[in-house]
């Protein structure tokens, strides 16, 4: 016998939109839950809705408050809530290069001390990892992944940098992550990719989406370079191994 689905909190944020809240805490549940409830109001077709905004634990909703008023679009968020979980289907699983360690990663080393490992095996931990795009923010094509192995989550850094390279592969907490554009961060710089998760110009302008699974694999910075032009021209770099 299927579980009943406990009811989401229907929250507030601003005069014109709405938070669904399945979790006050990171987790794969609730995650899997907010990229259902995405995918059920885009199949819905509400008219009033304007945007949908999905991250870890909650789906944001923008919508027309002339078209609906929150409590009513509260009512029907709840409803398709609470709808059973589809059944879990394979997901795109990409394979994404990364150059660790010199200029390309400068925290592999400090992350291994930390470790109490060599940075050979922060590497190989980072690469047998099983990753899921669990959200994407913060900058275009930002995405977090969850999945990073429990020996290698570790509290942020103390002092975060105001500007990181693009491409950044880091981890911070419990989650990993893929930053396409340069920025600030506060997470472990282990090292670089070429692939572009948002560049404007290339079909599609985001490669990764929510739910898709990832890989790594390592390569040398010769590898990197010759990538990075690649991707410059248009080119995926990333592999999809799965879809």
């Amino acid at each position: 016998m299927v579980a009943a689905l406990s009811p989401p909190r229907i929250l507030p944020s601003g005069d014109a939109a709405i938070t669904v809240e399945f979790s006050r805490t990171i987790d794969e549940e609730a995650n899997r839950r907010v990229l259902a409830l995405d995918k059920l109001v885009a199949s819905a077709g509400l008219a009033a809705v304007t945007e949908t905004v999905p991250t870890y634990r909650s789906l944001l909703v923008h919508y027309d408050p002339l078209q609906i008023g929150f409590d009513a679009l509260g009512e029907k968020l709840t409803e398709l809530a609470l709808q059973p979980l589809p059944e879990a289907k394979a997901a795109r699983r990409w394979r994404i290069p990364v150059a660790y360690g010199g200029e390309n990663g400068i925290d592999l080393e400090d992350v291994a001390k930390a470790l109490n490992i060599t940075p050979d095996e922060v590497v190989a931990r980072h690469v047998g990892g099983d990753y899921k795009v669990a959200m994407i923010g913060f900058t275009p094509g930002w995405s977090y992944l969850s999945g990073l192995p429990s020996s290698m989550q570790m509290s942020r850094r103390q002092n975060p940098r105001l500007l990181t390279p693009p491409g950044t592969i880091s981890i911070g907490g419990i989650q990993t992550g893929v930053q396409c554009l340069a920025g600030p961060s506060g997470w472990h710089l282990l090292g670089r990719t070429a692939v572009r998760t948002y560049q404007l110009g290339r079909d599609p302008i985001f490669l990764l989406e929510p739910g898709d699974a990832i890989t790594f694999a390592a390569v040398d910075e010769k590898t990197f370079a010759e990538q990075d032009r690649a991707a410059e021209a248009g080119a995926f770099v990333a592999e999809l191994i799965a879809s």
